[in-house]
């Protein structure tokens, strides 16, 4: 688990499977009692490194792609509240 506040961050487990469900990509394990679990594969380090992430070496928290993103989302759902069906 390398996910930085996620509370298992550390906690090793061994890999049975990486698979979508329901569209979400997820790594599978069995825990200490033998129940499979999983967890989203973006919290493990299954994934090679994020080259933004390391080029950026914490000075951008944010992608400007992510950023416009989230612009594009807040323009519509405040749309939606005043009742604008476009933006």
């Amino acid at each position: 688990m390398t996910h930085p506040f996620h509370p298992l961050r550390g906690t090793r487990y061994e890999l049975l499977e990486r698979r979508k469900n329901w569209s979400a990509d997820r790594v599978f394990y069995f825990d200490g009692n033998g129940t499979q679990r999983s967890f989203a594969t973006n919290l493990t380090d299954v994934l090679p490194p994020d080259a933004f992430l390391e080029a950026s070496a914490g000075r951008a928290p944010f992608r400007l792609a992510d950023l416009l993103e989230l612009r594009e989302r807040l323009d519509r759902h405040s749309a939606k509240k005043a009742g604008i069906d476009h933006v």
